[in-house]
């Protein structure tokens, strides 16, 4: 098992928009297992490379009992859009809130050993796949939500624990100074 530290809101990589697969090769085929591994201890629906720290689209998924992975994701949306899904994402542990999505999604891609593969999902599933494709274009849940939602997302992320945004300690000067500039 090759279980890998999950990226946090925040890291830049999160951010950055990921590199297509071109060799589908042994480290391909390791960095799905790594995927697959850390997923399932997560545990999570999906993970993508880029919350791991690597810059290649490549994400896993486990939905309703279904484990699989996609390489070079291309979605097809449905034009209806679910209003009220509740949505979570591993590199914001612990925080769920309600993301517009499409009802349905066509994702279209390659196994690790390169055979093309069409994938279909309603619901979960179709949630999962537009939310492991757009870590992989940079795009985090957040930026889904209205601008209402994503206030009350950003103040619970700022107050959660794994933050890193708390205030700094200040702490005294130990020169004559007091810690002023002469």
């Amino acid at each position: 098992m090759a279980i890998q530290s999950i990226r946090l809101f925040g890291d830049p990589v999160l951010r950055t928009p990921a590199a297509p697969v071109v060799d589908f090769d042994k480290e391909l085929r390791k960095l799905v297992k790594d995927l697959t591994d850390t997923m399932m201890d997560a545990p999570g629906a999906g993970l993508a490379a880029p919350q791991i720290g690597v810059g290649l689209r490549v994400f896993t998924y486990y939905v309703d009992d279904q484990l699989g992975h996609l390489i070079n994701p291309d979605l097809d949306l449905s034009p209806e859009i679910d209003e009220e899904g509740e949505e979570g994402c591993l590199s914001f542990p612990g925080l769920s809130f309600p993301t517009p999505r499409a009802v349905r999604a066509v994702a279209k891609g390659f196994t690790m050993h390169g055979e093309p593969v069409v994938l279909e999902g309603t619901d979960l599933m179709a949630r999962c796949f537009q939310h492991e494709t757009d870590h992989l274009d940079g795009i985090l849940f957040i930026d889904r939500m209205d601008p209402k939602q994503r206030k009350l997302a950003m103040k619970a992320v700022r107050e959660a624990e794994w933050s890193g945004l708390s205030a700094p300690v200040i702490k005294a000067s130990p020169h004559p100074t007091g810690g002023k500039a002469l």
